[in-house]
């Protein structure tokens, strides 16, 4: 039969009866900060607005920042069409 003085150790990360106040103090000061997480994400999910004002700056950030990757194309392709005009405007005087 077990009893206080030979019980086994607790598991769970909580101070056993035989523990000092140190340690309890320590157990409630960790405890209160799970709970401040826990209340904090729970707020976090119930405010809609936010989620959304923050789902809309995300996608403006991936719009812009592929806008901003597709830029580069746009005068390269002009510098090579401008290239081939001149160089086909040449050719075609020199054979006339």
């Amino acid at each position: 039969m077990t009893t206080p003085e030979n019980k086994p150790p607790n598991h769970n990360g909580e101070p056993g009866p035989d523990a000092g106040v140190d340690e309890i103090q320590a157990d409630i000061e960790k405890t209160r900060d799970e709970l401040g997480e826990t209340v904090s994400a729970l707020a976090a999910k119930v405010d809609v607005k936010a989620r959304a004002e923050e789902k809309v700056a995300e996608t403006k950030d991936r719009v812009v920042t592929q806008a901003q990757a597709a830029k580069p194309a746009v005068p390269y392709a002009a510098v090579v069409a401008v290239v081939v005009a001149v160089l086909g405007a040449l050719w075609w005087r020199r054979r006339r």
